[in-house]
């Protein structure tokens, strides 16, 4: 077994300094700490993406969909689905990857770090 304390992970430089919590069975966790008025611009990934709010209030659009999510707010994307995230007062998230990695995530050659 595995724990963290989501409220309490530092992540100095907010979206750019995210935290990989395990990367296991297939699934990546990561840490994300938005701090006020940071986003993440409109971004696909390979994988399907659960993204929970963990502390704060985030914006998470999809095409003309808009969530105001605050703490305890789930949010899925279906893999190649593109999407935002943005907080005006900062936010702490939980994004979930899986299946990890997801087909096409490595291009040819390129190895996991």
């Amino acid at each position: 077994m595995q724990a963290w304390d989501l409220t309490t992970i530092e992540a100095p430089g907010g979206m750019v300094d995210p935290t990989v919590l395990t990367t296991d069975d297939g699934a990546r966790a990561i840490a994300i700490r938005l701090e006020p008025g940071q986003s993440m611009n409109d971004h696909q990934v390979r994988e399907r993406a659960w993204v929970v709010v963990v502390e704060g209030r985030a914006e998470i659009r999809c095409g003309d969909r808009v969530v105001d999510g605050g703490a305890g707010t789930l949010v899925t994307f279906a893999p190649a689905e593109r999407h935002a995230l943005s907080s005006a007062e900062g936010a702490r998230i939980l994004l979930i990857l899986a299946p990890w990695p997801g087909p096409g995530h490595y291009l040819d050659g390129e190895t996991p770090s």
